[in-house]
């Protein structure tokens, strides 16, 4: 009886410290990929620039930048900021971006939100500029802006970088892919 009885801890001790390892995995996993891979992006007053119709980069006046990034993905770069510029007046000056879709910012970085983002510039309400074109192969930077103001910037895969980075050649109009 007593062996048998040691036997059944033993069992149970085991299977508790798979669980607890699971758990310590699951939770350090967790943690790498919504905190430990951003860090800050500190402003420097050139942090938000907008591509004019004739193809030059040029910063637009703005205050209040918050910014992440991490360099484990070219597609993790978010920031927000507040300009006095128009939308009339950044529309006649710079390059508007047609196939905006911001992506979720993770949820502690609470001034970024995709969603509200995303469906005012469905209805019309914000619109979307090409901030760097090819900021890295295949990732365009795009900023957007609200009528009270506030912008956003995240990088997305640009048509070049959808096709290219599924293995096929680059479409015509593209810059030549990297080795």
């Amino acid at each position: 009886m007593g062996a048998g009885r040691g036997a059944g801890l033993m069992g149970k001790f085991l299977a508790a410290l798979i669980v607890v390892c699971a758990i310590a995995a699951g939770a350090g996993v967790y943690y790498t990929q919504v905190y430990g891979f951003y860090e800050t992006v500190e402003a420097t007053g050139a942090d938000v620039v907008l591509t004019t119709s004739a193809g030059e980069e040029e910063r637009l006046p703005h205050r209040a930048f918050e910014g992440i990034d991490a360099s484990s993905s070219p597609i993790r770069y978010r920031a927000c900021f507040v300009t006095d510029r128009s939308l009339d007046a950044l529309s006649a000056d710079y390059v508007r971006y047609p196939q905006a879709e911001p992506l979720q910012a993770p949820g502690w970085f609470d001034c970024f939100d995709a969603r509200e983002i995303g469906e005012a510039l469905e209805a019309g309400e914000a619109r979307a500029f090409l901030s760097v074109e090819n900021v890295e192969y295949g990732i365009d930077r795009v900023a957007a802006v609200l009528p009270d103001g506030r912008g956003f910037v995240w990088h997305q895969i640009n048509r070049c970088g959808e096709v290219v980075f599924d293995g096929r050649p680059a479409p015509e109009g593209c810059p030549e892919p990297p080795a």
